[in-house]
């Protein structure tokens, strides 16, 4: 086998190998992004319920995690249990107010609620969390905004609320 066919033989393994790289990394790269930002997504859902949840109690959001985190694990939710047939002029409704702990309510036992402020995959980054109020149509409106500080690429910053809007959408919604 002459030198001539022998580089030539390693220059199309070389070339082979480059094309076959710069087609797999960006598919990598997608499906990687695809999984992380499923966590991601899924711990912005948690946060937006358990800000739902507090808002509903206290009248507003909170931008502090801290407290959410411990509404969560003491707070309650008020209900009303009626006894009785409402549709039946003689009976007699009893009423009473019955205290529902918040964490039963929105997660499951096992859920770890003092992870809620942590990016999945994010090596310790927290969540940059935000509330306030806005005007809107000369109405003012208890917002909130949560946005991911770490993001796998950055071209694409997820979070869900706004501060601008009356909205508690995710950006991939």
């Amino acid at each position: 086998m002459k030198p001539i066919n022998i580089i030539l033989t390693i220059a199309i393994i070389g070339l082979s190998f480059l094309i076959f790289r710069s087609i797999y990394l960006p598919i990598q790269f997608n499906e990687e992004k695809t999984n992380r930002y499923s966590y991601v997504i899924q711990r912005l859902k948690d946060i937006r319920t358990a800000q739902l949840a507090y808002k509903s109690v206290n009248g507003q959001y909170t931008s502090d995690f801290d407290t959410l985190i411990n509404f969560i694990k003491n707070g309650q939710f008020t209900a009303i249990k009626s006894i009785g047939n409402v549709e039946d002029s003689t009976a007699v409704i009893v009423r009473d107010t019955i205290f529902i702990p918040v964490r039963d309510s929105i997660f499951p036992a096992n859920y770890a609620v003092d992870s809620l402020p942590f990016v999945p995959f994010g090596e310790g980054s927290k969540f940059d969390m935000k509330a306030g109020e806005i005007e809107k149509g000369k109405v003012k409106v208890k917002v909130f905004e949560v946005v991911d500080t770490k993001p796998f690429d950055p071209k694409e910053v997820l979070r869900v609320g706004s501060m601008t809007e009356p909205s508690n959408a995710g950006n991939w919604e």
